[in-house]
């Protein structure tokens, strides 16, 4: 059974910063690539960060130059660096796990954090 269980929202400060983590469990996850979305309310899901197997990263615009994206495989574990925060990147998070294969595509999503940036 995948899951993928996400930590490290909350609460905080514009211009503050926080931690997310996602750990895997029930995949090979060195094969897959991890990704972080989010979804603010009345708002569609959107990428906020990808890192693929072998470590390449891509990033949403909106979030360039304050979020980093990393991936320890011996641990399993997907982190997500979000440093001077704004009031719009409130939302809930998600962790993604996907890879394709010739005859199938795999696609797991994790549960969600609420990330809320507010004074």
């Amino acid at each position: 059974q995948v899951q993928l269980v996400e930590s490290g929202g909350g609460l905080v400060q514009p211009g503050g910063s926080l931690r997310l983590s996602c750990a895997a469990s029930g995949i090979i996850f060195s094969g897959y690539a991890m990704g972080w979305y989010r979804q603010a309310p009345g708002k569609r899901r959107e990428l906020v960060a990808r890192i693929s197997s072998g470590a390449g990263t891509n990033y949403g615009d909106s979030v360039k130059g304050r979020f980093t994206i990393s991936r320890d495989n011996a641990k399993r574990t997907v982190y997500l660096q979000m440093n001077s925060l704004k009031p719009e990147d409130t939302g809930v998070y998600y962790c993604n796990a996907a890879r394709s294969s010739p005859i199938k595509e795999y696609d797991y999503w994790g549960q969600g954090t609420q990330v809320t940036v507010s004074s």
